[in-house]
């Protein structure tokens, strides 16, 4: 064209469409918003296969706890030897044994049943220090307690046998009760047990 419309210069006008930044900040927020979902869903994964964390360690403490606690219930339960009746039987060849042990016995708290000579079953036949003999409900309860005066003894029970009495049957190799203040210790030592392992989370 000519005249006045004539255009000079090596410089033309171009159009150019608007930067659409909308989208652009939108997409990142939308980044953002999907690596954080997808943090969180890790976080929770890792949470259910360790057991809970904090939760499942505490929870295995108050398991141990409690088993500690049983534990010391159990020991509790044990009868005194003013509660437990001992017949002392002389399975030996040494007259007068049973009547001192008995005596002896009977100085520590413990209830004397029948005093005297052991059946044929038993006698000259118990080849250690003794034999701790009583129902199947006394090897947990009045047997253990009686063989702290006899560390040495058998322990043995009979299911058929009725009450709640036991025997102490002395053997050829028995030579007296152990001393009062072992025994006394034993006894502490298994009525009130120490655990292996001091927590103070308990």
């Amino acid at each position: 064209m000519g005249g006045q419309y004539r255009i000079t210069g090596d410089k033309y006008p171009r159009m150019r469409r608007p930067r659409r930044r909308g989208r652009l900040v939108l997409l990142a927020v939308a980044s953002v918003t999907a690596l954080g979902v997808l943090g969180w869903g890790t976080f929770q994964l890792i949470d259910v296969f360790t057991g809970g964390g904090k939760e499942a360690s505490a929870a295995g403490t108050r398991s141990e706890c409690g088993t500690r606690a049983a534990s010391s219930t159990k020991a509790a339960a044990l009868p005194e030897p003013g509660r437990i009746t001992v017949n002392v039987l002389n399975a030996t060849p040494v007259s007068g044994l049973a009547k001192k042990t008995a005596d002896e016995l009977k100085k520590r708290g413990f209830r004397i049943g029948e005093v005297g000579n052991a059946t044929k079953e038993y006698d000259k036949k118990i080849k250690g220090t003794g034999l701790l003999l009583g129902p199947s409900a006394a090897l947990d309860t009045s047997l253990p307690v009686l063989a702290t005066q006899l560390p040495g003894a058998e322990r043995r029970t009979d299911a058929a046998r009725k009450g709640t009495a036991v025997d102490l049957i002395l053997g050829t190799g028995f030579k007296k009760l152990t001393p009062k203040a072992d025994a006394d210790k034993a006894l502490t030592t298994l009525t009130n047990p120490k655990p292996a392992t001091a927590n103070k989370s308990c």
